[in-house]
């Protein structure tokens, strides 16, 4: 869904690692931060025999590309591993531990990389994601201080059901708002601009309350 939003806004998707999708262009960001929290989908799988509706979920965060002037990280707090990927990319990744596994001793976070060819961009990767996630943890801190609700802010916490994605009524509820959308396949499709705008001004207005 995202991956096919970004082709229709022009923006370039890249797979930097199994779940992990990388949105460059101009304002991305800003379309897709509200997208953090947990989607739950119903549907029925073509295995099912009776009609009954399965409900799974996945959590998606959202996180803007931070600067190593914005986050600063230890290079003594930080814990390397390399091992051969399994993935696509050539023989030489195969061949040679091109995979990278990131620690931060600090706070426990561990992030992988494993897409490009060589080790030098995996390591890159995997920094880049680690200081993300450094960025939402001290985000949320911040929030918490100030005694703000994400809710509120728009951006869902990872544990808060933001969505529903009801397929056999091609139907997407989006419960921040309280807005249903009636043109689910769509939506899948990556026409999501309706979607986004209609987002953007709501929880906007709310957190400007």
């Amino acid at each position: 869904m995202y991956a096919r939003f970004a082709a229709v806004r022009g923006w370039k998707a890249e797979s930097l690692d199994e779940g992990v999708v990388k949105i460059t262009g101009p304002g991305a960001y800003t379309a897709l931060q509200y997208e953090g929290g947990v989607h739950r989908v119903q549907r029925v799988p073509t295995t099912e025999h009776y009609g009954r509706v399965h409900t799974s979920t996945a959590t998606v965060a959202a996180l803007p590309e931070i600067s190593e002037s914005q986050v600063y990280v230890n290079p003594g707090d930080l814990e390397w591993e390399f091992y051969r990927s399994g993935g696509h990319g050539g023989q030489n990744v195969n061949k040679v531990s091109t995979a990278v596994r990131l620690r931060h001793k600090p706070s426990g976070l561990v992030v992988t990389a494993q897409t490009e060819r060589y080790q030098e961009h995996n390591r890159r990767i995997a920094l880049d994601l680690l200081r993300a996630k450094l960025w939402e943890i001290e985000e949320e801190k911040v929030a918490n201080e100030l005694g703000l609700a994400r809710s509120v802010v728009g951006r869902g916490m990872r544990a808060e059901k933001i969505r529903t994605y009801n397929f056999p009524q091609n139907r997407l509820t989006d419960h921040r708002v309280n807005k249903s959308f009636h043109n689910l396949e769509d939506i899948i499709d990556g026409k999501m601009d309706k979607l986004i705008t209609f987002l953007s001004t709501s929880l906007n207005n709310s957190s400007s309350e």
